[in-house]
């Protein structure tokens, strides 16, 4: 009976479940995207989706979604919590490092500190009076969100602060190898060149994304093989070798063909290497820290946790002081890719990034989710964006295709709940 039972769980059928259970999102993005191809070839006779310049412009749009989702994570595993000002910190924080960088000609380095930390001091404020107070997450971010706006309106005085100096933008609105060679790859220079120049501006691209994306996969792949062996030798549970070996495979391949596509263009943005860093950064803090399973520990039962030790309210103190943080570092990202600090900037932003942890496995009673999952969600929210605006649909049909995606979403997980527990 027991060897049925082993020859069952290690059969192909069994396998294929279990790939499709484990990536289901990262399946349905690859699906759509190739919908989208498609239709784009139909309807437009043409198709941009898998173009050099369109997966820069995917990237480079979702940016600030990228890194508010990893703090929005944070929040939703204690317990389905969320933080509704996140857009207003970030008009906030870009209005004060436009008056320091624009207006007051501050240096880039102390006006980037200076804003940095008014979003910790801002995130500090909601995670006092959440944490320690006990006033219901929503109601002190919905207090944020009215607050902080009326503060940058007041900050901006309804007038937009333009134009940005370009080390600034150099910062988080270049690309890799301009940073290294300015004098060649500089972007207004480069319009400028033809024949042979040209082509060895084409080379010089190419071969530096290359060697970056090899280094990368030679890490990604030698941290995954001692991640493994560690949890072996320590008796932990792991995925069988094939299963190993495939992701081995495929993760590699997917970032040599994203890293091919951006050296045709421009090259690796400055700011996906910020955001690798931040997803790298929480998603080894999640997985591998003491700290990190607290925040899965309190969503799962935080009744349950505090009998345990855990100090729940100092966990509700680092999410919202940590997500004040990182919405610092989407606004300093927002007012490059802009060149300016807007009144209206940060518009539906928290939305953005509620949105993408829901659709990329967050579960929203909390306890469950991954940095991973909610990186696929925002870029799923940024094809759908992207797809939908080169196919010409309507704005208003966007915002609803939008907000049923994201239902389907919390419906699939509640049912999956309901199913478990049968």
């Amino acid at each position: 009976m027991a060897e049925n039972n082993v020859a069952k769980a290690g059969s192909p059928l069994d396998f294929s479940k279990k790939l499709l259970k484990d990536h289901t999102m990262l399946i349905i993005l690859v699906v759509v995207m190739a919908l989208f191809q498609v239709l784009q070839v139909v309807l437009k006779g043409s198709a941009t989706m898998f173009t050099p310049s369109n997966i820069t412009n995917i990237i480079l749009q979702n940016s600030y979604v990228l890194i508010l989702a990893a703090g929005m994570l944070l929040c939703i595993l204690t317990g389905g919590n969320i933080d509704l000002s996140v857009g207003s910190v970030v008009c906030l924080v870009g209005a004060i490092g436009g008056k320091l960088i624009v207006d007051a000609k501050m240096p880039i380095v102390p006006a980037i500190i200076i804003c940095l930390l008014v979003g910790l001091l801002i995130g500090a404020w909601h995670g006092a009076f959440i944490a320690y107070v006990h006033i219901p997450p929503f109601i002190v971010t919905l207090s944020g969100m009215l607050l902080w706006r009326g503060v940058a309106l007041i900050v901006l005085d309804g007038l937009t602060i333009s134009p940005f100096p370009q080390k600034y933008l150099n910062l988080f609105a270049s690309y890799v190898p301009e940073v290294f060679m300015p004098d060649l790859l500089n972007a207004s220079q480069a319009e400028s060149l033809v024949g042979p120049a040209t082509d060895q501006l084409k080379r010089i691209r190419l071969i530096t994304t290359m060697i970056i994306a090899a280094v990368i996969c030679v890490v990604m792949i030698a941290y995954s093989i001692k991640s493994r062996a560690t949890k072996v030798k320590k008796g932990y549970e792991v995925t069988d070798k094939f299963s190993f070996i495939l992701r081995l495979i495929l993760i590699p391949v997917v970032v040599l063909l994203v890293c091919w596509q951006l050296g045709h263009h421009h090259g690796i943005p400055t700011v996906l290497v910020l955001i690798a860093a931040v997803v790298i950064f929480y998603s080894y803090y999640t997985q591998n820290t003491v700290p990190g399973r607290y925040l899965y520990a309190i969503g799962g039962n935080a009744k349950a946790a505090k009998l345990s030790g855990v100090n729940t309210d100092n966990v509700m103190m680092f999410a919202y002081t940590n997500m004040g943080f990182l919405s610092a570092v989407a606004a300093l990202v927002c007012i490059a890719r802009f060149n300016s600090a807007a009144p209206t900037a940060g518009q539906s932003y928290e939305m953005d990034a509620i949105g993408s942890c829901f659709i990329g496995g967050a579960s929203a009673y909390g306890g469950t989710g991954t940095i991973g999952g909610a990186v696929i969600g925002a870029i799923f929210m940024g094809v759908l964006n992207n797809g939908m605006s080169i196919l010409g649909i309507d704005m208003n049909w966007q915002q609803a295709v939008k907000g049923l995606v994201l239902l389907l979403a919390v419906i699939f997980d509640i049912v999956s709940k309901q199913r478990n527990k049968k």
